[in-house]
């Protein structure tokens, strides 16, 4: 296997040219403030954030991991992604605009609120923990893609993906990360739409990739309804918790267009999901035998140098996009929750817009290690995904029934999900049951219980916040 250079300039060229616009976009990034919002006096474009939102949620993990996966199930893998569309159409209805309205960016500022600045802090460290394994998953798929660029070993490209992706979220902050991410999501489609028509072409045809391949891998229901139910239940919390998709509603002006942005990304994510598993499944019959992991890499390798150039582009577009949301929200929480709890008396502006650049690079560099030795990149992937719907059931839980429980109980509920579904997950989800249903029924339970108890005790619900307080 000899290095694609070709390929490997156009991904230079590429990223040179995001360079240039980060530069430019973060001369008006001067505060910390700025750096984590994304303003600057005026909003941004509703389309642009949700093209922003479907950027971060189809990095390498889910180009990579779709394709892994339809490798093993055929186009049921798709689903995985059709589950974060439904996340999306339901955060437009229900939380878009709930969240524009609290006036907060960060998730564990909206549950401070109601449960207490404990929960804060726990709901912080927690979001911190899963997008962690967010950033793993995805220098797991970026080292396989580059692996083939550049001819070298998987754990090896995995360092190299991982240092150029802190180099260039260092300086920008979320203004760049909106702005550098309509351009990644163009890049993405442009990537996955000439990978699939390469595939399609070698394998003859879509009527020739039925032929060859069994029909159940053209079935919808192949990977199980089991599995199905739990990409949307881990699809649909991650959607409605995760820290980057409210630090994007926020930087729109109104609710109408915190929903717009929603809707637009719902929208874009479905024909993604499709395409990106037929890549899979084109591969299986081009390179039966490989592992499921070197799918999508196995097809660059076949290309041409401008094809795989490309295509490599548009990964890399996944890869460096999610990891800059990523970073920039993982710093945010550590700036509000920490830094500004701990430092307060510190205004030196400067020094704080220090400490959210160093975040980013401290953040972004930890998860290389665990990458190296991933798998799985999809069953990684929701994993964080699962751990951040537990969230989600304490968000529409202060949004919409703020009495329902107590503030211990929601502590407990979130700290004891995050244990459980891990410790599920590493146990390899016993009886078939997925980590997800454990994310999603560990604080439902706890914050019934606490309900049930407070209301026996005393004759009725004990709220969390009470209405007075909430008048």
């Amino acid at each position: 296997m000899q290095p694609n250079y070709v390929a490997l300039a156009i991904v230079v060229a590429y990223m040179a040219g995001l360079g240039l616009l980060t530069s430019i976009v973060q001369r008006s990034v001067a505060s910390a403030a700025t750096f984590t919002s994304g303003t600057t006096g005026s909003g941004v474009p509703a389309i642009l954030v949700g093209l922003m939102l479907m950027s971060e949620f189809i990095g390498t993990s889910a180009s990579v991991g779709t394709a892994q996966e339809a490798y093993v199930f055929g186009i049921s893998s798709a689903w995985n992604i059709i589950a974060l569309s439904a996340g999306f159409l339901f955060y437009a209805f229900l939380l878009a605009g709930k969240y524009k309205d609290s006036g907060h960016n960060t998730i564990s500022a909206v549950f401070a609120e109601v449960y207490g600045p404990s929960t804060k802090i726990a709901t912080s460290l927690v979001m911190i923990f899963a997008l962690q394994i967010v950033a793993v998953a995805l220098y797991a798929g970026g080292g396989a893609i580059l692996s083939v660029l550049l001819a070298v070993n998987r754990t090896l490209a995995t360092i190299i993906c991982g240092i150029v992706a802190v180099l260039y979220v260092f300086v920008g902050g979320m203004r760049t990360v909106v702005y550098t991410n309509v351009i990644h999501s163009l890049m993405k489609y442009a990537g996955i739409a000439v990978a699939l028509y390469f595939g399609l072409s070698k394998v003859g045809g879509l009527g020739q990739l039925q032929g060859r391949l069994p029909a159940q891998m053209f079935s919808w229901t192949n990977v199980g309804f089991g599995q199905i139910f739990a990409w949307f239940i881990a699809g649909i919390g991650a959607t409605f918790s995760t820290q980057y998709v409210i630090q994007a509603v926020n930087t729109v002006e109104t609710r109408q267009k915190a929903r717009t942005a929603s809707l637009s990304a719902a929208f874009l994510l479905v024909p993604f999901g499709i395409a990106t598993a037929l890549i899979g499944m084109c591969a299986l019959v081009l390179f039966p035998g490989i592992k499921s992991i070197n799918a999508f890499s196995a097809l660059i390798a076949d290309m041409n140098g401008l094809m795989a150039g490309v295509v490599a582009a548009g990964l890399a577009a996944s890869l460096f996009g999610t990891i800059a949301a990523i970073s920039v929200s993982t710093a945010t929480l550590l700036y509000k929750d920490f830094y500004v709890k701990f430092v307060k008396e510190d205004n030196d502006e400067s020094r704080a817009l220090s400490f959210v650049r160093v975040t980013t690079v401290i953040v972004g560099l930890l998860p290389i290690v665990l990458a190296i030795y991933t798998p799985n990149v999809l069953q990684i992937t929701f994993l964080a995904k699962a751990i951040r719907a537990s969230l989600s059931v304490l968000v529409l839980l202060v949004f919409y029934a703020p009495w329902c429980g107590t503030k211990s109980a929601a502590l407990i509920s979130i700290v004891g999900s995050m244990v459980a579904t891990i410790a599920w997950f590493l146990m390899g989800n016993p009886f078939g049951i997925d980590n997800a249903y454990v994310a999603l029924a560990f604080p439902l339970v706890v914050m019934a219980v606490s309900s049930t108890m407070a209301w026996m005790q005393n004759g009725t619900a004990l709220p969390a916040k009470s209405k007075q307080e909430l008048r």
